[in-house]
């Protein structure tokens, strides 16, 4: 198979490969670490652990061959963000002032990857400590479909390296629209579970409160491959749910038949250009078309807990980094460094009041599942925008529209609940608009099952960037 091509097999596919014997992981391993060579230019990877994954694809190909098979993912090679722990590798959340670090422990969701028979190839670039900037002295990713835009925040380096083919699957982290962004700005299918649907062990944190991690990938089956493989219950994390994990690839085949999907027409125009709100509505009509029941919803205000949003995530920073800041400040860049200001300056009083307005938003929220099973809207209001939108302080980013970027992204990171992005549409120039499903806490597999028929029924997800 041409490297390239065998490159840009969906991980589902490979992994059906590597069980008929077709491929062996050696070879996928090796032409996904020449194509990061090849595309080095891209940003996507801080380390690329090349002696390890062809260790690992070496012992993965001798355990196939014996019979043992571990799973969907044996052999398949991934990536993870830079802020997951890996044990005797440089963890560096992008940051000079962890640019030493070598953790001598590995995240749960590292292990629960390796221990299903993934490859790790490398740790994934991203905005400094998964904010809204990048260090000035490191490297910045590149959007594949084009350098002048925007990669998304903060888990850019995985969004750019899903859609260059530069690995089968990537973790990313979400607090605001980490997953979300960088899927919808690379033309990728994001998925952030329910909070503590997943493990937070060992992923360094920007908001404990906030902080979800999810897979990143080509398709929606194969986020829902790498969701069982790192879903459930942690001792290590106490902030982890013990509910059972469904069976996600079940859920796939089961159509969208007798679904409710929530429809708030007003919340998606007045926060999206006319192109993504419709590419939106044609989805959802689409979706009604294979069986689904479209029901008109209102969304409640989102404007206070946005607000409140920006509250918690820097005062939750500030706790996360007490350590290093204000004593090591030099060392960390001028964005983020201002958003660690705004936390040091938090009163107690208005991160209380913050915390209730998120739980009055979450709770009115959760009541909008009476009577609707999914709600549609976009993942991010333009289909893309430049790389240089992003202020330079944290202040502007944080004083300015209310309404603006996080609209459609932080309101769900507030309420807890999942949300799975996905192409829905076509550019002119540029990636494709993307949809997004909100499920009900715990409703992975309801996401799962919707995007699963979207795809079967449309050609969006099949889309590539413009590189050879």
């Amino acid at each position: 198979m041409n490297p390239d091509a065998l490159c840009y097999l969906s991980l589902h596919e490979l992994a059906d490969e590597l069980r008929a014997g077709k491929v062996s992981s050696m070879e996928a391993t090796r032409a996904i670490l020449d194509r990061i060579r090849t595309h080095a230019g891209l940003n996507a990877y801080i380390t690329v652990m090349e002696d390890s994954a062809l260790g690992a694809a070496r012992v993965a190909d001798n355990e196939m061959r014996a019979g043992r098979i571990r799973g969907p993912l044996h052999g398949v090679p991934v990536a993870v963000k830079d802020l997951c722990w890996t044990k005797g590798v440089l963890t560096t959340c992008a940051s000079r002032v962890l640019r030493d670090w070598r953790p001598d422990a590995s995240a749960t969701v590292v292990e629960r990857l390796e221990a299903a028979g993934a490859i790790i190839v490398g740790k994934l670039n991203l905005t400094e400590f998964a904010v809204a900037w990048y260090h000035p002295d490191l490297p910045v990713p590149r959007n594949p479909w084009g350098a002048t835009l925007w990669p998304g925040a903060s888990s850019s380096g995985s969004g750019v390296a899903t859609a260059a083919g530069l690995c089968f699957g990537s973790l990313g982290s979400d607090t605001g629209g980490s997953i979300r962004f960088p899927a919808a700005a690379c033309g990728i299918v994001g998925l952030k579970p329910t909070w503590g649907r997943v493990s937070r062990y060992g992923v360094f944190p920007l908001g404990e409160s906030l902080d979800h991690i999810g897979p990143m990938t080509r398709t929606v089956k194969d986020a829902a491959l790498m969701l069982a493989a790192i879903a459930g219950h942690d001792p290590l994390d106490e902030t982890s749910l013990a509910a059972p994990v469904d069976d996600y690839a079940a859920a796939l085949e089961s159509g969208v038949s007798s679904l409710r999907i929530g429809l708030d027409e007003a919340f998606i125009t007045r926060g999206a250009s006319a192109a993504v709100s419709g590419a939106v509505i044609d989805a959802v009509r689409a979706l009604e078309r294979l069986g689904a029941r479209v029901v008109k919803v209102t969304v409640p205000d989102v404007v206070p807990g946005l607000e409140a949003w920006t509250t918690l995530c820097v005062g939750d920073a500030a706790a996360a980094h007490e350590r290093t800041y204000p004593a090591r400040a030099a060392e960390y860049g001028p964005g983020f460094r201002s958003f660690l200001a705004l936390g040091a300056e938090m009163r107690s009083q208005d991160y209380a009041r913050a915390h209730m307005v998120r739980e009055r938003f979450a709770n009115q929220f959760q009541m909008m599942f009476d009577k609707m099973d999914l709600l549609a809207c976009p993942s991010m209001g333009e289909a893309s925008i430049p790389a240089t939108a992003m202020p330079d302080d944290a202040r502007l980013l944080m004083n300015g529209d209310p309404e603006g970027l996080l609209r459609f992204t932080a309101p769900f990171d507030l309420s807890r609940n999942p949300t799975l992005s996905l192409p829905c549409g076509v550019s002119a120039a540029g990636p494709p608009p993307s949809l997004q499903l909100v499920g009900s806490l715990l409703g992975e597999a309801t996401l799962l099952r919707a995007g699963a028929a979207f795809e079967r029924a449309t050609e969006w997800h099949r889309q590539r960037p413009p590189i050879q």
